[in-house]
């Protein structure tokens, strides 16, 4: 078994697809990859057992930035909220990272939706130590965190800098974990991803960015077989993540997925089952849908060619 071959899409379950399509649309970029589907036929037999979702209603829809896809599913009768209060450091966090092409244009087109925001004073410019970015976070109507991100130069800048448009693409979606060393083994020795990158992130740039007082955060990149989009691993050493959060699944509103591309789908999904942790396999072996650590949920699909 070699491992996820790739990051293929991010999955997230809002409300009210309409709501969740403007605010994407106008404050964003995205455009609709497909009309809205209903559910459970657009999932599709395999994914729908896979999810333990085979008779849910509703519908879903693909949207994309770039060369990246995002499937928004709502579901009928809707899951539980996003759960308040909401910070950066609660294990249920997972946002999506949208390299931008000019930072101001971009927060002045966000403006126009109104987000709520998490980072304090507008966009946040990190020292070179913490990468030197400048990004900006905040929530879409459902309480799911966003990232504008603008690159100033070295090898991020440049795996963009063909990308056409203001809102360039999704570079990686973000989890904040509870246990560096358990997300490590889970992503790393269970699903193959290889560490790309890692830092230490602090100071009052940092703080303003994450909405909290004096952040101490890990930050590692964790990298697929192709890589973009990758995954990062977000550890506050300070102030601490809360443990113990409720279990959330795949139709409550404050849950996004992973959806990775693998050669191996059953294989993978012992794998996931060998390390502690569930995983659903579809009677033909061609998806799975797992938990890992802090209960970040995973799409596996059949990698094609």
């Amino acid at each position: 078994m070699s491992g996820v071959r790739s990051l293929v899409a991010i999955s997230r379950t809002v409300a009210d697809l309409d709501r969740t399509e403007a605010f994407y649309r106008d404050g964003l970029g995205f455009e609709r990859a497909a009309p809205p589907e209903p559910l459970p036929a657009a999932m599709g037999q395999a994914m729908g057992q896979a999810m333990g979702l085979a008779e849910a209603q509703g519908r879903r829809l693909w949207m994309r930035v770039g060369g990246q896809r995002v499937a928004f599913l709502a579901f009928d009768p809707p899951g539980l909220p996003y759960p308040e209060p909401r910070a950066a450091t609660d294990p249920i966090f997972q946002h999506i990272a949208i390299p931008v092409r000019d930072m101001g244009a971009a927060m002045r087109r966000l403006a126009a939706v109104d987000p709520a925001a998490i980072s304090r004073g507008g966009a946040q410019t990190l020292p070179p130590a913490s990468g030197g970015v400048t990004a900006f976070k905040f929530r879409d109507p459902d309480g799911h965190p966003v990232e504008l991100i603008h690159f100033p130069d070295g090898p991020a800048a440049l795996r963009w800098r063909d990308a056409p448009g203001l809102f360039l693409g999704i570079d990686h979606s973000a989890i904040t974990v509870t246990d560096l060393d358990a997300a490590l083994a889970f992503y790393v020795g269970v699903l193959g991803l290889h560490v790309g990158s890692r830092g230490l992130n602090r100071g009052p740039e940092q703080g303003r960015l994450d909405g909290l007082p004096d952040p101490e955060v890990d930050v590692l990149g964790l990298v697929p077989i192709h890589a973009t989009p990758h995954v990062e691993l977000l550890h506050y050493r300070r102030p601490a993540a809360r443990r113990g959060a409720a279990a959330f699944g795949p139709r409550d509103r404050s849950t996004t997925r992973f959806v990775f591309a693998s050669a191996d789908v059953p294989g993978q999904a012992r794998a996931v089952r060998q390390a502690g942790y569930p995983a659903g396999l579809s009677q033909d072996g061609s998806v799975a849908y797992a938990q890992g650590p802090d209960g970040h949920g995973l799409l596996l699909v059949r990698a094609s060619g």
